[in-house]
């Protein structure tokens, strides 16, 4: 026996010793560190991908992107922040870019076909990045972006050879989830996805509403670029639901849902600041002209016209400011009860929030699609039922409903008095009642489009009203917008393109704006 265990031992010896002698290279690899050639499978960075789609820049409700839309007003720049158009050089989305692509490659490696909801999605991704840089910037690297060590410094395309590559890259996403639809063999499933819990049906109804949003943001080099057949493509889209589903309800909202424990509501019953916080003129201006009800539920009536008597359901006793007024003067006129803040009851009395954070909704479907029509793109349909539609839809969001009796409250969230929803009388008043399809029914749109957006949507609320000068409210020019007076209308290009990948960037900048990186010069989009 002692013979027996000596032998073991010693062979035992010699194998230890003999696999000591291997190079690292040749030791079994670790399978919890993920290489290129790794089975990762592609569900892994699907919710990174879609947590960056939300997290990217954008912002969310009550951030520093909601003050340049001009909802809310900070009158402290300590406590509140500050109003002013600073920005300079833009963000990037490049890791969203990354991941959609590996996602793409590990997808077809894995599944064995280069068709699958994994390839669809990363096709919807890569058109939302290019079109986000180019509505930012200008000319971006779109065909050779994202290729990483292989090409490090990638062209730039034309900010309209963005546009159709990102149309085209949506319409062959559509184009690929139909042809999964109603299998259930795994190239037609994901899983991992924080925003429709899996179901195909619902992104690709996104799909197609993000495609109608690109399409109408085209709206000035729609004439003048035929080639593009922007009118076209968005009639095939609202004449054909069956091919081209889009969102049917609040239900299909691509929206960021908060929770108390790891993404909680940027404002909490913790959060003191609401005395730092106005309401924005621009938004009350319009909502307080038309006696709509979402004036109670954003709002709260200003101090001082409830000390001069009025009552918390007065429409004239809501008062927002303007971010052309300096922080001082915004302080001081706070200080004296001139202005309205933010609801306390309903924006600082959970950690979870009272409501979703709107990416993409069906409010802004139909407003845009009511938009379309307007200028005459979809022949025979009606604008008017879209933009009730989309009025109806966001007074569904914030749960308004006719004969409700609302409680107002003051900056700090005590009882002042109560208001009764009217939906009817809001919908009835003359400056809400669709004047049809000319100049004045666009604005109505569009105003309405910008008060559905309230603290959701990214910059879309900006983004209007550069392509469009409306609404009339949105104020462009002052001593608080920045030391200029004015409201850029574009961003610098990223610090990475300027320092790697700079004989290109020169290149672009020379073609679009004669060689400066001008922050105040208009791209092809909204010459």
């Amino acid at each position: 026996m002692n013979r027996i265990f000596t032998l073991a031992s010693l062979a035992l010896g010699l194998g230890l010793a003999a696999s000591g002698c291997k190079s690292m290279d040749e030791q079994l690899p670790n399978p919890n560190v993920p290489t290129v050639s790794s089975a990762v499978p592609p569900s892994l960075l699907l919710p990174r991908i879609e947590f960056d789609l939300y997290n990217s820049g954008d912002g969310g409700p009550f951030s520093q992107v909601q003050r340049w839309n001009q909802y809310t007003i900070s009158n402290n720049l300590y406590y509140g922040g500050q109003n002013q158009y600073n920005w300079t050089t833009t963000a990037s989305l490049y890791g969203v870019l990354k991941n959609a692509n590996q996602m793409d490659v590990l997808a077809a490696k894995q599944l064995g076909t280069r068709t699958s909801a994994y390839a669809a999605l990363a096709k919807f991704y890569r058109a939302y990045v290019f079109v986000w840089q180019a509505q930012r910037v200008g000319d971006t690297p779109a065909a050779q972006a994202g290729q990483g060590l292989d090409n490090l410094t990638p062209a730039y395309d034309t900010q309209k050879a963005v546009y159709a590559r990102s149309l085209a890259l949506l319409d062959s996403a559509n184009t690929m989830l139909a042809g999964l639809a109603g299998s259930s063999a795994l190239p037609a499933a994901i899983s991992g996805d924080i925003y429709y819990n899996n179901d195909l049906s619902k992104w690709r109804k996104l799909i197609n509403s993000y495609k109608l949003r690109v399409l109408i943001s085209l709206s000035r080099r729609a004439a003048d670029n035929p080639d593009l057949q922007i009118p076209q493509q968005f009639a095939a889209i609202v004449n054909n639901p069956a091919q081209y589903p889009v969102l049917t309800s609040n239900a299909d909202n691509w929206s960021f849902v908060f929770n108390s424990a790891y993404n909680t509501y940027p404002h909490t019953p913790n959060d003191g600041n609401n005395q730092y916080q106005n309401a924005g003129a621009a938004y009350l201006s319009l909502t307080t002209a038309t006696q709509d009800p979402r004036t109670f539920i954003t709002a709260t009536p200003a101090p001082a016209q409830l000390a001069a008597g009025k009552a918390a359901n007065d429409f004239s006793a809501y008062v927002g400011s303007s971010p052309a007024t300096g922080l001082s003067d915004l302080m001081t006129g706070s200080n004296a009860g001139q202005y309205s803040f933010t609801n306390y009851l309903r924006y600082y009395s959970s950690v979870a929030g009272p409501e979703p954070y709107i990416i993409l909704g069906y409010p802004e479907l139909n407003f845009n699609i009511a938009e379309g029509i307007n200028r005459g793109w979809v022949p025979g349909a009606s604008a008017a039922a879209y933009y009730l539609k989309g009025i109806n839809a966001s007074l569904d969001f914030y749960g308004l409903a006719e004969g409700q009796v609302l409680t107002i409250g003051n900056v700090s969230g005590k009882p002042v008095g109560t208001a009764t929803v009217s939906r009817s009388a809001f919908l009835a008043n003359p400056n809400v009642a669709y004047k049809g399809d000319n100049a004045n029914g666009l604005e109505q749109i569009l105003n309405q489009k910008y008060v559905a957006f309230f603290q959701n949507s990214g910059y879309e609320a900006f983004y209007n009203w550069r392509r469009t000068g409306l609404p009339r409210t949105f104020v462009s020019t002052g001593g608080g917008i920045n030391a200029s007076g004015k409201i850029p209308r574009r961003w610098q290009y990223p610090v990475d393109e300027q320092t790697y990948n700079a004989d290109n960037y020169r290149s672009a900048l020379q073609s679009q704006f004669g060689g400066t990186d001008d922050l105040n010069q208009d791209t092809w989009l909204t010459k």
